[in-house]
């Protein structure tokens, strides 16, 4: 029975995080209560429909596991308080971006996606900040406490030989794809456009034009646009270069000159600063690359695609050379699970492929090499890219041979979900717990 609960608290982490918008139904009552944090019905039923969309052959006291997941949750945000363990807000906001530009890839455009969810980006956003905060402060309390876990290669095997086969979980189809990724030169006549207004939008901020006003209507930055362009507070090191320089280069208040980033052109103000922590606005214009920019970059991109097909070139070494993709280009350009590492993806899994991605492999077979596609990054940056089709795994039955890595991070998730109960036992005598009648027959503080 343990076993299973650790299999849950596996799919619990796992879930895709489109899914933090789904809205159930239910007659809501509070279930327990954790000092002053509480957990409703509904948030049991919502982490259900998750899991069941994950895996169907669940135990039937399952809701007693979930439940007893949100209160471990609770209690790690509960301790995280006691022990002054804290997450800075910069990390929470750039959650919640990316969080929403992942939205807005799924919807189309910002505005498909509050005009479907009858809400707006900031709405939703203020809805899901104290969630994501949870589940940061969650995250980080974990890895305090189980950061020095590995696994051998014995454990991994006496781990999957002691799952009954009656509750091996059956998996979907899974695709290892790799991508050379290229984001066309912007020439410099674009980005004198880019700077040149934002000299104007200086120059009327210094008139007496809101801030705030000027970076809703005109930042590129969905996120912090949102805001009036607020990215909140962030320490040394947080922001790329050259955007971090321009503020330690400032006096609260004042508005810098135009600077140029990976990300494009920002006017920066300085709003306050503390010691190393700061505070700042920004204005971001991303200048537009031109058609001939985009075809020059597709030209470059076809040339070094027929010497891969010709294998002239090693796929692998193309992207070592030639990748402008951070993520992918140290890993020979595949497409990874960020959290897990893991390159073996479910195939209907848009968040980490993309729906493009998943478009074009259903016309594509193994081992081969895409046309030169336009797309755009999470960011809405716009690039182009060759898609390599590595492997495909078809349904089955979880097993060693191909799913070591997976059985492995199921192994670690074991040993750590142990040593966190071990830490909950000590742990529950510091705070108050409360539990409705309702779940009494699962018994969970004793079980805590």
């Amino acid at each position: 029975m343990k076993k299973q609960f650790y299999y849950i608290f596996l799919l619990f982490f796992i879930l895709p995080i489109d899914q933090l918008l789904a809205q159930n139904v239910v007659i809501d009552k509070i279930v327990a209560r954790v000092n002053n944090e509480i957990i409703l019905k509904s948030d049991v039923e919502k982490m259900y429909q998750q899991v069941l969309e994950q895996e169907k052959n669940l135990p039937p006291n399952i809701h007693c596991y979930l439940l007893q997941q949100l209160i471990v949750n609770k209690v790690l945000v509960a301790k995280a308080e006691i022990d002054s363990v804290e997450v800075e807000e910069g990390r929470v906001e750039l959650e919640l971006d990316r969080r929403m530009q992942y939205f807005v890839e799924q919807f189309g455009s910002p505005e498909k996606l509050e005009k479907t969810l009858g809400k707006t980006i900031s709405q939703l956003k203020d809805e899901l900040r104290e969630q994501i905060k949870e589940q940061l402060i969650v995250q980080t309390m974990r890895k305090k406490i189980t950061d020095e876990v590995k696994v051998t290669p014995r454990e991994v095997k006496k781990f999957f030989a002691e799952i009954p086969k009656d509750s091996l979980p059956f998996l979907p189809a899974e695709v290892e794809v790799g991508q050379l990724v290229r984001f066309p030169k912007v020439s410099k006549s674009e980005k004198d456009k880019a700077k040149t207004l934002l000299l104007e939008f200086k120059k009327q901020i210094l008139s007496g034009v809101d801030f705030e006003e000027l970076a809703s209507k005109n930042s590129e930055d969905l996120g912090s646009a949102a805001r009036g362009g607020e990215l909140g507070w962030h320490g040394r090191g947080e922001l790329v270069p050259p955007f971090e320089a321009a503020v330690f280069s400032l006096e609260p208040m004042q508005i810098s000159e135009p600077v140029e980033s990976d990300f494009g052109i920002h006017l920066i103000q300085l709003l306050e600063r503390q010691g190393n922590r700061h505070r700042s606005r920004h204005i971001l214009i991303r200048p537009k690359p031109t058609p001939q920019d985009i075809q020059d970059a597709k030209n470059f991109l076809d040339s070094i695609r027929t010497l891969i097909i010709k294998d002239t070139l090693k796929f692998g070494d193309a992207v070592s050379q030639f990748s402008d993709d951070k993520a992918t280009k140290p890993k020979e350009g595949m497409i990874h699970n960020p959290e897990t590492g893991e390159t073996k993806i479910p195939v209907d899994n848009t968040d980490l492929l993309g729906f493009g991605v998943y478009m074009t492999l259903e016309k594509m077979k193994v081992g081969e090499f895409s046309e030169t596609m336009e797309f755009r990054t999470f960011d809405e940056k716009q690039a182009l890219r060759i898609l390599y089709y590595k492997s495909r795994v078809p349904p089955h039955y979880l097993n060693i041979k191909d799913d070591w890595q997976k059985i492995t991070q199921m192994a670690e998730e074991d040993q750590k979900a142990g040593l966190l109960m071990r830490w909950f036992d000590k742990a529950k005598k510091e705070v108050f717990i409360d539990i409705d009648e309702e779940y009494n027959f699962c018994d969970l503080l004793k079980s805590l």
